[in-house]
Protein backbone atom coordinates (compact mmCIF):
# COMPACT_ATOMS: atom_id res chain seq x y z
CA UNK A 1 0.00 0.00 0.00
CA UNK A 2 0.84 3.42 -0.11
CA UNK A 3 2.50 4.66 2.90
CA UNK A 4 3.24 8.08 2.06
CA UNK A 5 3.81 10.97 -0.23
CA UNK A 6 6.50 14.02 -0.06
CA UNK A 7 5.80 16.70 -2.12
CA UNK A 8 8.20 19.58 -2.51
CA UNK A 9 7.83 22.78 -4.76
CA UNK A 10 5.40 21.32 -6.95
CA UNK A 11 2.71 24.56 -8.52
CA UNK A 12 1.41 25.83 -5.45
CA UNK A 13 2.59 23.42 -2.85
CA UNK A 14 5.80 24.54 -1.06
CA UNK A 15 6.02 21.20 0.89
CA UNK A 16 2.93 18.79 1.58
CA UNK A 17 3.96 14.99 3.63
CA UNK A 18 0.90 13.01 3.67
CA UNK A 19 0.63 9.52 5.50
CA UNK A 20 -1.85 7.25 3.94
CA UNK A 21 -4.05 4.41 5.56
CA UNK A 22 -5.89 1.41 5.19
CA UNK A 23 -9.10 1.17 3.32
CA UNK A 24 -11.07 4.22 1.87
CA UNK A 25 -9.17 7.51 1.84
CA UNK A 26 -10.56 10.18 1.00
CA UNK A 27 -9.54 14.01 -0.06
CA UNK A 28 -11.82 17.38 -0.53
CA UNK A 29 -11.59 20.61 -0.38
CA UNK A 30 -13.05 24.11 -2.49
CA UNK A 31 -12.64 24.40 -6.04
CA UNK A 32 -9.26 25.50 -7.18
CA UNK A 33 -7.83 24.39 -3.62
CA UNK A 34 -5.00 21.74 -5.67
CA UNK A 35 -6.99 18.55 -5.32
CA UNK A 36 -5.80 17.73 -8.51
CA UNK A 37 -1.97 18.49 -8.13
CA UNK A 38 -1.99 15.78 -5.44
CA UNK A 39 -3.00 13.09 -7.44
CA UNK A 40 -1.04 14.99 -10.26
CA UNK A 41 1.94 14.47 -8.10
CA UNK A 42 1.35 11.31 -7.62
CA UNK A 43 0.75 10.76 -11.11
CA UNK A 44 4.15 12.54 -12.31
CA UNK A 45 5.90 10.27 -9.97
CA UNK A 46 4.71 6.86 -11.52
CA UNK A 47 6.01 8.06 -14.80
CA UNK A 48 3.67 10.95 -16.02
CA UNK A 49 5.43 13.65 -18.08
CA UNK A 50 6.59 16.18 -16.24
CA UNK A 51 6.71 20.04 -17.42
CA UNK A 52 9.06 22.57 -15.85
CA UNK A 53 6.73 24.67 -15.71
CA UNK A 54 5.13 22.36 -12.70
CA UNK A 55 8.10 23.99 -10.05
CA UNK A 56 7.09 26.41 -7.82
CA UNK A 57 7.95 29.76 -9.12
CA UNK A 58 11.14 31.05 -7.41
CA UNK A 59 12.55 27.35 -7.18
CA UNK A 60 15.39 25.45 -8.77
CA UNK A 61 13.31 21.89 -8.38
CA UNK A 62 10.67 20.09 -7.93
CA UNK A 63 10.61 16.91 -5.78
CA UNK A 64 8.18 14.33 -5.32
CA UNK A 65 8.36 10.71 -3.46
CA UNK A 66 5.81 7.92 -2.94
CA UNK A 67 6.65 5.58 -0.28
CA UNK A 68 4.91 1.90 -0.24
CA UNK A 69 4.91 -1.01 2.35
CA UNK A 70 5.10 -4.06 0.45
CA UNK A 71 3.50 -7.20 2.91
CA UNK A 72 2.27 -9.06 0.49
CA UNK A 73 5.11 -11.81 -0.34
CA UNK A 74 3.75 -12.68 -3.81
CA UNK A 75 3.78 -8.77 -4.74
CA UNK A 76 7.67 -9.48 -3.41
CA UNK A 77 8.65 -12.29 -5.38
CA UNK A 78 6.82 -10.33 -8.07
CA UNK A 79 9.33 -7.08 -7.20
CA UNK A 80 12.12 -9.02 -7.04
CA UNK A 81 11.75 -10.98 -10.51
CA UNK A 82 11.78 -7.23 -11.54
CA UNK A 83 14.94 -6.59 -9.67
CA UNK A 84 13.43 -4.51 -7.38
CA UNK A 85 13.40 -5.18 -3.42
CA UNK A 86 11.82 -3.79 -0.43
CA UNK A 87 14.05 -3.03 2.32
CA UNK A 88 13.84 -4.81 5.14
CA UNK A 89 10.90 -3.17 6.20
CA UNK A 90 8.98 -4.29 3.21
CA UNK A 91 9.75 -0.07 2.37
CA UNK A 92 9.87 0.70 -0.98
CA UNK A 93 10.24 4.08 -2.26
CA UNK A 94 9.73 5.55 -5.48
CA UNK A 95 10.88 9.36 -6.06
CA UNK A 96 11.25 11.98 -8.95
CA UNK A 97 12.90 15.37 -9.19
CA UNK A 98 11.85 17.49 -11.64
CA UNK A 99 14.46 20.54 -12.81
CA UNK A 100 14.68 23.09 -15.62
CA UNK A 101 16.22 20.63 -17.88
CA UNK A 102 15.11 17.43 -16.58
CA UNK A 103 13.35 15.12 -14.86
CA UNK A 104 15.14 11.88 -12.72
CA UNK A 105 13.14 9.09 -11.87
CA UNK A 106 14.53 6.50 -8.96
CA UNK A 107 13.67 3.38 -7.43
CA UNK A 108 15.34 2.96 -3.80
CA UNK A 109 17.88 5.43 -5.00
CA UNK A 110 18.52 3.88 -8.06
CA UNK A 111 17.82 6.16 -11.19
CA UNK A 112 15.82 4.10 -13.78
CA UNK A 113 13.54 4.84 -17.35
CA UNK A 114 10.21 5.79 -17.59
CA UNK A 115 9.19 2.41 -18.65
CA UNK A 116 11.03 0.59 -15.74
CA UNK A 117 9.54 2.68 -13.70
CA UNK A 118 6.07 2.51 -15.02
CA UNK A 119 6.55 -1.57 -15.00
CA UNK A 120 7.61 -1.36 -11.92
CA UNK A 121 4.58 1.27 -10.15
CA UNK A 122 2.25 -0.71 -12.12
CA UNK A 123 2.05 -3.95 -10.02
CA UNK A 124 1.88 -1.54 -6.80
CA UNK A 125 -1.14 1.39 -8.03
CA UNK A 126 -3.49 2.21 -10.36
CA UNK A 127 -5.09 5.36 -11.58
CA UNK A 128 -8.30 5.60 -12.27
CA UNK A 129 -9.20 8.83 -13.81
CA UNK A 130 -10.73 10.61 -16.75
CA UNK A 131 -8.31 8.72 -19.20
CA UNK A 132 -8.61 5.24 -17.84
CA UNK A 133 -12.30 5.63 -17.84
CA UNK A 134 -12.06 6.32 -21.53
CA UNK A 135 -9.80 3.23 -22.14
CA UNK A 136 -13.19 1.42 -21.68
CA UNK A 137 -14.16 2.47 -25.79
CA UNK A 138 -11.11 0.03 -26.42
CA UNK A 139 -11.84 -3.38 -26.80
CA UNK A 140 -8.48 -4.63 -25.93
CA UNK A 141 -9.27 -3.07 -22.71
CA UNK A 142 -12.35 -5.15 -22.42
CA UNK A 143 -9.84 -8.87 -22.83
CA UNK A 144 -7.79 -7.90 -20.19
CA UNK A 145 -10.76 -7.03 -17.98
CA UNK A 146 -12.47 -10.83 -18.80
CA UNK A 147 -8.87 -12.20 -18.56
CA UNK A 148 -8.40 -10.41 -15.20
CA UNK A 149 -12.01 -11.38 -13.92
CA UNK A 150 -11.09 -15.28 -15.18
CA UNK A 151 -7.56 -15.79 -14.52
CA UNK A 152 -8.05 -18.86 -12.12
CA UNK A 153 -9.87 -20.77 -14.87
CA UNK A 154 -7.87 -19.26 -17.60
CA UNK A 155 -4.35 -18.33 -16.63
CA UNK A 156 -2.77 -21.65 -16.76
CA UNK A 157 -4.71 -22.08 -20.43
CA UNK A 158 -3.32 -18.53 -21.15
CA UNK A 159 0.39 -19.41 -20.62
CA UNK A 160 -0.09 -22.59 -22.70
CA UNK A 161 -1.26 -20.65 -25.80
CA UNK A 162 1.20 -18.24 -25.66
CA UNK A 163 4.15 -20.69 -25.54
CA UNK A 164 2.27 -22.24 -28.51
CA UNK A 165 1.89 -19.27 -29.96
CA UNK A 166 5.47 -19.04 -29.65
CA UNK A 167 6.38 -22.06 -30.82
CA UNK A 168 4.00 -21.34 -34.05
CA UNK A 169 6.09 -18.36 -34.77
CA UNK A 170 9.10 -20.26 -34.83
CA UNK A 171 7.97 -22.79 -37.21
CA UNK A 172 6.27 -20.25 -39.19
CA UNK A 173 9.34 -18.94 -39.68
CA UNK A 174 10.82 -21.98 -40.78
CA UNK A 175 8.85 -22.38 -43.22
CA UNK A 176 8.97 -19.49 -44.76
CA UNK A 177 12.44 -20.21 -45.02
CA UNK A 178 11.25 -22.93 -47.99
CA UNK A 179 10.36 -20.67 -51.04
CA UNK A 180 12.96 -20.88 -53.27
CA UNK A 181 12.27 -21.74 -56.63
CA UNK A 182 14.32 -24.34 -58.22
CA UNK A 183 16.56 -22.24 -60.41
CA UNK A 184 17.16 -20.57 -57.14
CA UNK A 185 17.91 -23.26 -54.93
CA UNK A 186 20.61 -24.66 -57.20
CA UNK A 187 22.07 -21.16 -57.66
CA UNK A 188 22.51 -20.64 -54.11
CA UNK A 189 23.55 -24.37 -53.63
CA UNK A 190 26.52 -23.95 -56.07
CA UNK A 191 27.16 -21.00 -54.20
CA UNK A 192 27.69 -22.45 -50.55
CA UNK A 193 29.14 -25.14 -52.09
CA UNK A 194 31.74 -22.51 -53.10
CA UNK A 195 32.03 -21.01 -49.38
CA UNK A 196 32.28 -24.28 -47.87
CA UNK A 197 35.25 -25.32 -50.28
CA UNK A 198 37.25 -22.10 -49.48
CA UNK A 199 36.67 -21.78 -46.14
CA UNK A 200 37.64 -25.67 -46.03
CA UNK A 201 40.83 -25.17 -48.52
CA UNK A 202 42.48 -22.10 -46.20
CA UNK A 203 43.05 -25.14 -43.03
CA UNK A 204 42.21 -22.17 -40.91
CA UNK A 205 43.01 -23.12 -37.18
CA UNK A 206 42.19 -20.80 -34.13
CA UNK A 207 44.64 -18.14 -33.00
CA UNK A 208 46.77 -18.48 -36.42
CA UNK A 209 46.21 -15.13 -37.29
CA UNK A 210 47.40 -14.07 -33.90
CA UNK A 211 50.44 -16.14 -34.53
CA UNK A 212 51.12 -15.53 -37.74
CA UNK A 213 51.04 -11.76 -36.85
CA UNK A 214 53.43 -11.81 -34.29
CA UNK A 215 56.18 -13.79 -36.46
CA UNK A 216 55.59 -11.60 -39.42
CA UNK A 217 56.48 -8.23 -37.43
CA UNK A 218 59.31 -10.66 -36.54
CA UNK A 219 60.74 -10.79 -39.50
CA UNK A 220 59.83 -7.75 -40.63
CA UNK A 221 62.20 -5.76 -38.10
CA UNK A 222 64.72 -8.98 -38.25
CA UNK A 223 67.35 -6.10 -39.30
CA UNK A 224 66.53 -3.71 -36.36
CA UNK A 225 65.89 -6.53 -33.98
CA UNK A 226 69.64 -8.28 -34.88
CA UNK A 227 71.14 -4.96 -34.37
CA UNK A 228 70.02 -4.33 -30.76
CA UNK A 229 70.91 -7.54 -29.86
CA UNK A 230 74.22 -7.00 -30.77
CA UNK A 231 74.65 -3.95 -29.40
CA UNK A 232 73.22 -5.17 -26.22
CA UNK A 233 75.41 -8.08 -26.33
CA UNK A 234 78.98 -6.12 -26.47
CA UNK A 235 77.62 -3.88 -23.78
CA UNK A 236 77.24 -6.97 -21.29
CA UNK A 237 80.00 -9.70 -22.63
CA UNK A 238 83.09 -7.52 -20.97
CA UNK A 239 84.73 -8.96 -17.63
CA UNK A 240 84.61 -5.62 -15.79
CA UNK A 241 82.00 -7.09 -13.42
CA UNK A 242 84.31 -9.98 -12.30
CA UNK A 243 87.31 -8.25 -12.10
CA UNK A 244 85.22 -5.98 -9.56
CA UNK A 245 84.30 -9.45 -7.96
CA UNK A 246 87.61 -10.53 -7.73
CA UNK A 247 89.08 -7.09 -6.21
CA UNK A 248 85.93 -7.10 -3.64
CA UNK A 249 86.53 -10.95 -2.72
CA UNK A 250 90.40 -10.52 -1.79
CA UNK A 251 89.48 -8.31 0.41
CA UNK A 252 86.19 -9.37 1.87
CA UNK A 253 87.38 -10.60 5.03
CA UNK A 254 88.83 -7.44 6.51
CA UNK A 255 85.12 -6.30 6.44
CA UNK A 256 81.48 -8.24 7.04
CA UNK A 257 80.37 -5.30 4.63
CA UNK A 258 82.77 -6.26 2.02
CA UNK A 259 81.20 -9.82 2.01
CA UNK A 260 78.05 -8.05 1.23
CA UNK A 261 79.26 -6.52 -1.77
CA UNK A 262 81.33 -9.30 -3.12
CA UNK A 263 78.23 -11.47 -2.80
CA UNK A 264 76.41 -8.67 -5.16
CA UNK A 265 78.60 -8.59 -7.70
CA UNK A 266 78.87 -12.22 -7.94
CA UNK A 267 74.90 -12.01 -8.58
CA UNK A 268 75.47 -9.56 -11.35
CA UNK A 269 77.89 -11.52 -12.93
CA UNK A 270 76.02 -14.77 -12.55
CA UNK A 271 72.53 -12.71 -13.75
CA UNK A 272 74.84 -11.19 -17.08
CA UNK A 273 76.54 -14.66 -17.77
CA UNK A 274 72.62 -15.66 -18.30
CA UNK A 275 71.72 -12.57 -20.33
CA UNK A 276 74.85 -12.95 -22.78
CA UNK A 277 73.57 -16.96 -23.24
CA UNK A 278 70.08 -15.42 -24.18
CA UNK A 279 70.81 -12.96 -26.12
CA UNK A 280 73.24 -15.47 -28.01
CA UNK A 281 70.87 -18.48 -28.18
CA UNK A 282 68.04 -15.61 -30.16
CA UNK A 283 70.62 -14.46 -32.42
CA UNK A 284 71.60 -17.81 -33.54
CA UNK A 285 67.47 -18.49 -33.71
CA UNK A 286 67.31 -15.14 -36.18
CA UNK A 287 67.69 -16.96 -39.96
CA UNK A 288 65.35 -16.09 -41.85
CA UNK A 289 64.52 -16.42 -45.38
CA UNK A 290 63.22 -14.39 -48.22
CA UNK A 291 61.03 -17.58 -48.72
CA UNK A 292 59.82 -17.88 -44.84
CA UNK A 293 58.90 -14.00 -45.29
CA UNK A 294 57.03 -14.85 -48.74
CA UNK A 295 55.27 -17.60 -47.39
CA UNK A 296 54.24 -16.26 -43.77
CA UNK A 297 53.28 -12.63 -45.85
CA UNK A 298 50.91 -14.54 -48.10
CA UNK A 299 49.51 -17.38 -45.54
CA UNK A 300 48.72 -14.02 -42.91
CA UNK A 301 46.93 -12.00 -46.15
CA UNK A 302 44.54 -15.53 -47.20
CA UNK A 303 43.95 -15.82 -43.30
CA UNK A 304 43.10 -12.35 -42.95
CA UNK A 305 40.86 -12.33 -46.31
CA UNK A 306 38.99 -15.17 -44.83
CA UNK A 307 38.14 -13.68 -41.80
CA UNK A 308 37.15 -10.31 -43.54
CA UNK A 309 34.79 -12.71 -45.54
CA UNK A 310 33.30 -15.01 -42.80
CA UNK A 311 33.63 -13.70 -39.49
CA UNK A 312 36.14 -11.40 -37.52
CA UNK A 313 37.94 -14.59 -35.68
CA UNK A 314 39.12 -17.71 -36.53
CA UNK A 315 35.91 -19.04 -34.65
CA UNK A 316 33.36 -17.15 -35.98
CA UNK A 317 34.45 -18.37 -39.35
CA UNK A 318 34.88 -22.19 -38.64
CA UNK A 319 31.08 -21.46 -36.73
CA UNK A 320 30.11 -19.86 -40.50
CA UNK A 321 31.26 -22.97 -41.79
CA UNK A 322 28.82 -25.24 -39.71
CA UNK A 323 25.99 -23.01 -40.73
CA UNK A 324 26.74 -23.35 -44.23
CA UNK A 325 26.83 -27.04 -43.68
CA UNK A 326 24.06 -27.15 -41.82
CA UNK A 327 22.58 -25.23 -45.34
CA UNK A 328 24.24 -27.15 -47.22
CA UNK A 329 22.16 -30.16 -46.04
CA UNK A 330 19.06 -28.29 -46.34
CA UNK A 331 19.60 -27.27 -49.57
CA UNK A 332 20.29 -31.20 -50.77
CA UNK A 333 17.53 -32.10 -48.99
CA UNK A 334 15.14 -29.31 -49.95
CA UNK A 335 12.20 -30.78 -50.96
CA UNK A 336 12.27 -33.75 -47.74
CA UNK A 337 12.73 -30.68 -45.28
CA UNK A 338 10.33 -28.31 -46.75
CA UNK A 339 7.40 -31.14 -46.68
CA UNK A 340 8.58 -32.12 -42.83
CA UNK A 341 8.45 -27.90 -42.47
CA UNK A 342 5.04 -27.77 -43.48
CA UNK A 343 3.78 -30.72 -41.53
CA UNK A 344 5.33 -29.94 -38.37
CA UNK A 345 3.62 -26.42 -39.03
CA UNK A 346 0.61 -27.61 -40.02
CA UNK A 347 0.64 -29.97 -36.54
CA UNK A 348 1.37 -26.91 -34.22
CA UNK A 349 -1.54 -24.39 -36.09
CA UNK A 350 -3.85 -27.72 -35.35
CA UNK A 351 -2.57 -27.49 -31.57
CA UNK A 352 -2.64 -23.98 -30.89
CA UNK A 353 -6.26 -24.19 -32.73
CA UNK A 354 -7.12 -26.29 -30.05
CA UNK A 355 -5.94 -24.51 -27.27
CA UNK A 356 -7.42 -21.12 -28.44
CA UNK A 357 -10.63 -22.80 -28.72
CA UNK A 358 -10.42 -24.03 -24.91
CA UNK A 359 -9.73 -20.49 -24.14
CA UNK A 360 -12.50 -19.00 -25.93
CA UNK A 361 -14.85 -22.10 -24.45
CA UNK A 362 -13.75 -20.66 -20.88
CA UNK A 363 -13.60 -16.89 -21.82
CA UNK A 364 -17.28 -17.48 -23.30
CA UNK A 365 -18.48 -19.48 -19.80
CA UNK A 366 -16.55 -16.74 -17.55
CA UNK A 367 -18.27 -13.99 -19.87
CA UNK A 368 -21.86 -14.86 -18.98
CA UNK A 369 -21.01 -14.41 -15.34
CA UNK A 370 -18.83 -11.32 -15.54
CA UNK A 371 -21.87 -9.87 -17.23
CA UNK A 372 -24.55 -10.64 -14.78
CA UNK A 373 -22.30 -9.05 -12.00
CA UNK A 374 -21.77 -5.96 -13.94
CA UNK A 375 -24.92 -5.25 -14.72
CA UNK A 376 -26.04 -6.15 -10.79
CA UNK A 377 -23.59 -3.90 -10.15
CA UNK A 378 -24.77 -0.96 -12.50
CA UNK A 379 -28.11 -1.10 -11.49
CA UNK A 380 -26.53 -0.67 -7.49
CA UNK A 381 -25.07 2.46 -8.96
CA UNK A 382 -28.57 4.03 -10.47
CA UNK A 383 -28.60 2.29 -13.82
CA UNK A 384 -32.31 1.55 -13.43
CA UNK A 385 -32.89 0.26 -17.06
CA UNK A 386 -29.58 -1.53 -18.15
CA UNK A 387 -28.72 -4.42 -20.50
CA UNK A 388 -24.94 -5.24 -20.34
CA UNK A 389 -23.01 -8.04 -22.47
CA UNK A 390 -19.70 -8.96 -22.59
CA UNK A 391 -19.43 -10.25 -26.49
CA UNK A 392 -16.48 -13.34 -26.99
CA UNK A 393 -15.91 -14.06 -30.76
CA UNK A 394 -13.37 -15.79 -32.43
CA UNK A 395 -11.20 -14.12 -34.94
CA UNK A 396 -9.37 -15.89 -38.25
CA UNK A 397 -5.87 -14.93 -37.00
CA UNK A 398 -3.72 -15.87 -33.53
CA UNK A 399 -2.13 -13.73 -31.22
CA UNK A 400 -0.01 -14.69 -28.04
CA UNK A 401 -3.34 -14.23 -25.95
CA UNK A 402 -5.54 -16.55 -28.22
CA UNK A 403 -8.10 -15.97 -31.03
CA UNK A 404 -10.67 -14.17 -29.62
CA UNK A 405 -12.01 -10.44 -29.43
CA UNK A 406 -13.80 -9.03 -26.33
CA UNK A 407 -16.22 -6.33 -26.66
CA UNK A 408 -18.63 -4.91 -23.94
CA UNK A 409 -21.97 -3.55 -24.86
CA UNK A 410 -24.68 -1.89 -23.32
CA UNK A 411 -28.13 -0.59 -23.77
CA UNK A 412 -30.21 1.54 -20.79
CA UNK A 413 -33.22 1.04 -22.93
CA UNK A 414 -33.53 -2.69 -23.02
CA UNK A 415 -36.54 -3.90 -25.27
CA UNK A 416 -35.75 -0.66 -27.28
CA UNK A 417 -32.36 -0.32 -28.03
CA UNK A 418 -30.40 -2.91 -28.72
CA UNK A 419 -26.93 -3.54 -26.78
CA UNK A 420 -24.23 -1.00 -28.78
CA UNK A 421 -20.44 -0.65 -28.03
CA UNK A 422 -19.89 2.29 -24.84
CA UNK A 423 -18.38 4.84 -27.34
CA UNK A 424 -21.79 4.81 -29.08
CA UNK A 425 -23.64 4.74 -25.67
CA UNK A 426 -22.23 6.16 -22.07
CA UNK A 427 -20.48 9.52 -21.55
CA UNK A 428 -18.45 10.30 -19.53
CA UNK A 429 -19.97 10.28 -16.32
CA UNK A 430 -21.65 7.20 -16.90
CA UNK A 431 -18.38 5.13 -18.18
CA UNK A 432 -16.58 6.30 -14.75
CA UNK A 433 -19.73 4.35 -13.27
CA UNK A 434 -19.28 1.27 -15.20
CA UNK A 435 -15.64 1.44 -14.65
CA UNK A 436 -16.24 1.28 -10.92
CA UNK A 437 -18.91 -1.49 -11.63
CA UNK A 438 -16.24 -3.43 -13.09
CA UNK A 439 -13.51 -2.72 -10.29
CA UNK A 440 -15.99 -3.44 -7.67
CA UNK A 441 -16.82 -6.82 -8.89
CA UNK A 442 -12.69 -7.35 -9.93
CA UNK A 443 -11.99 -6.65 -6.15
CA UNK A 444 -11.17 -9.64 -4.92
CA UNK A 445 -8.91 -11.43 -8.10
CA UNK A 446 -7.02 -7.50 -8.70
CA UNK A 447 -3.74 -8.03 -7.11
CA UNK A 448 -2.16 -4.14 -6.97
CA UNK A 449 -2.56 -2.85 -3.45
CA UNK A 450 -3.55 0.87 -4.26
CA UNK A 451 -5.95 1.83 -6.26
CA UNK A 452 -6.80 6.06 -6.55
CA UNK A 453 -10.05 7.09 -8.17
CA UNK A 454 -10.13 10.47 -9.74
CA UNK A 455 -13.44 12.10 -10.96
CA UNK A 456 -15.19 9.20 -10.37
CA UNK A 457 -18.24 11.36 -9.10
CA UNK A 458 -18.65 13.25 -12.58
CA UNK A 459 -22.36 13.93 -13.05
CA UNK A 460 -23.65 12.02 -10.14
CA UNK A 461 -25.69 12.91 -7.00
CA UNK A 462 -28.33 11.45 -4.69
CA UNK A 463 -28.86 8.14 -4.19
CA UNK A 464 -26.52 7.36 -6.95
CA UNK A 465 -23.70 8.88 -4.90
CA UNK A 466 -24.82 7.07 -2.12
CA UNK A 467 -24.16 3.69 -4.22
CA UNK A 468 -20.72 5.05 -5.46
CA UNK A 469 -19.61 5.45 -1.95
CA UNK A 470 -20.61 2.36 -1.11
CA UNK A 471 -18.66 0.48 -4.05
CA UNK A 472 -15.64 2.58 -3.05
CA UNK A 473 -15.63 1.20 0.76
CA UNK A 474 -16.31 -2.02 -0.36
CA UNK A 475 -13.51 -2.17 -2.55
CA UNK A 476 -12.03 -0.49 0.21
CA UNK A 477 -12.46 -3.72 2.02
CA UNK A 478 -9.74 -5.20 -0.35
CA UNK A 479 -7.43 -2.64 -1.23
CA UNK A 480 -6.11 0.81 -0.22
CA UNK A 481 -8.18 3.44 -2.02
CA UNK A 482 -7.63 7.06 -2.65
CA UNK A 483 -10.63 9.31 -3.81
CA UNK A 484 -11.13 12.65 -4.41
CA UNK A 485 -14.05 14.10 -4.25
CA UNK A 486 -17.01 16.89 -4.11
CA UNK A 487 -20.06 14.77 -2.70
CA UNK A 488 -20.98 14.47 1.20
CA UNK A 489 -22.20 11.05 0.33
CA UNK A 490 -18.68 9.39 -0.89
CA UNK A 491 -16.82 11.91 2.11
CA UNK A 492 -18.83 10.39 4.70
CA UNK A 493 -17.77 6.81 4.43
CA UNK A 494 -14.02 8.21 4.78
CA UNK A 495 -12.15 5.58 7.22
CA UNK A 496 -9.48 8.49 6.42
CA UNK A 497 -10.20 11.95 5.49
CA UNK A 498 -7.83 14.77 4.46
CA UNK A 499 -8.60 18.09 3.89
CA UNK A 500 -6.86 20.04 0.96
CA UNK A 501 -6.91 24.15 1.39
CA UNK A 502 -5.46 26.40 -0.46
CA UNK A 503 -4.36 30.01 1.42
CA UNK A 504 -2.28 33.36 0.78
CA UNK A 505 0.29 33.95 2.96
CA UNK A 506 3.10 37.17 2.70
CA UNK A 507 1.40 37.60 -1.01
CA UNK A 508 2.33 33.99 -1.57
CA UNK A 509 -0.67 31.68 -2.44
CA UNK A 510 0.05 27.86 -1.40
CA UNK A 511 -1.70 24.78 -0.91
CA UNK A 512 -2.17 22.82 2.34
CA UNK A 513 -2.99 19.48 3.25
CA UNK A 514 -4.03 18.02 6.73
CA UNK A 515 -5.60 14.51 8.23
CA UNK A 516 -8.98 15.56 9.34
CA UNK A 517 -10.20 14.09 13.28
CA UNK A 518 -13.33 13.12 13.91
CA UNK A 519 -14.88 17.14 14.69
CA UNK A 520 -13.24 17.71 11.71
CA UNK A 521 -14.95 15.32 9.31
CA UNK A 522 -18.08 16.54 10.41
CA UNK A 523 -17.50 19.99 10.03
CA UNK A 524 -15.85 19.03 6.18
CA UNK A 525 -19.12 16.87 6.05
CA UNK A 526 -21.30 20.34 6.58
CA UNK A 527 -19.08 22.30 4.84
CA UNK A 528 -20.06 20.44 1.57
CA UNK A 529 -23.41 20.02 2.40
CA UNK A 530 -23.99 23.59 3.34
CA UNK A 531 -21.46 25.31 0.92
CA UNK A 532 -20.85 29.23 1.97
CA UNK A 533 -23.61 29.17 5.48
CA UNK A 534 -22.78 25.96 7.70
CA UNK A 535 -26.42 26.13 10.02
CA UNK A 536 -26.83 24.02 13.05
CA UNK A 537 -29.17 21.91 11.10
CA UNK A 538 -26.73 21.18 8.16
CA UNK A 539 -24.44 20.51 11.26
CA UNK A 540 -27.05 17.79 12.29
CA UNK A 541 -27.13 16.66 8.98
CA UNK A 542 -23.69 15.98 8.61
CA UNK A 543 -23.52 14.35 11.99
CA UNK A 544 -26.18 12.17 10.67
CA UNK A 545 -24.48 11.28 7.58
CA UNK A 546 -21.29 10.15 9.06
CA UNK A 547 -22.80 8.23 11.71
CA UNK A 548 -25.40 6.12 8.66
CA UNK A 549 -22.16 5.97 7.00
CA UNK A 550 -20.41 4.13 9.94
CA UNK A 551 -23.27 2.11 10.54
CA UNK A 552 -23.54 1.13 6.46
CA UNK A 553 -19.42 0.03 6.88
CA UNK A 554 -20.11 -2.29 9.70
CA UNK A 555 -22.98 -4.07 8.57
CA UNK A 556 -20.72 -4.64 5.18
CA UNK A 557 -18.27 -6.09 7.45
CA UNK A 558 -20.75 -8.30 9.50
CA UNK A 559 -21.99 -9.46 6.06
CA UNK A 560 -18.46 -10.08 4.92
CA UNK A 561 -17.70 -12.10 8.26
CA UNK A 562 -20.53 -14.17 8.01
CA UNK A 563 -20.19 -15.34 4.14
Amino acid sequence: MLVGLHVKNLALIEQADVEFGNGLNILTGETGAGKSIIIGSVALALGAKASKDMIRRGEEYAYIELIFSVDDEKKREELKRMDVCPDDDGLLIISKKITQTRSISRINDETVTTARLKAVTGKLLDIHGQHEHQSLLHKQKHLEILDEYSWRETGSLKRNVAESYRRYLELKGKLDGFSLDEESRKRELDFVRFEIDEIEDSALKPGEEEELTAKFRKISHSQKIMESLQGAYQAVDGDAIGRAYREMESVASYDERLSGIAAGLSDVESILSDICRSISDYMDEMEFSGEDFKKTEERLDLVRGIMAKYGNSEEAVLKSLEEKKKRLEELENYEELAFTAKAEFEEQKRVLGLLCGRLSKEREKAAKILENRITEELEDLNFLHVEFRVDVHRTDHFTAAGSDEVEFLISTNPGSIPPRPLGEVASGGELSRIMLAIKTVLADTDDIPTLIFDEIDTGISGRTAQKVSERLSYIGKKHQVLCITHLPQIAAMADTHFEIKKSVENGVTATKIRKLTEKDEVDELARLLGGAEITEKVRENAEEMKRLAEETKNHRAVLQTAG
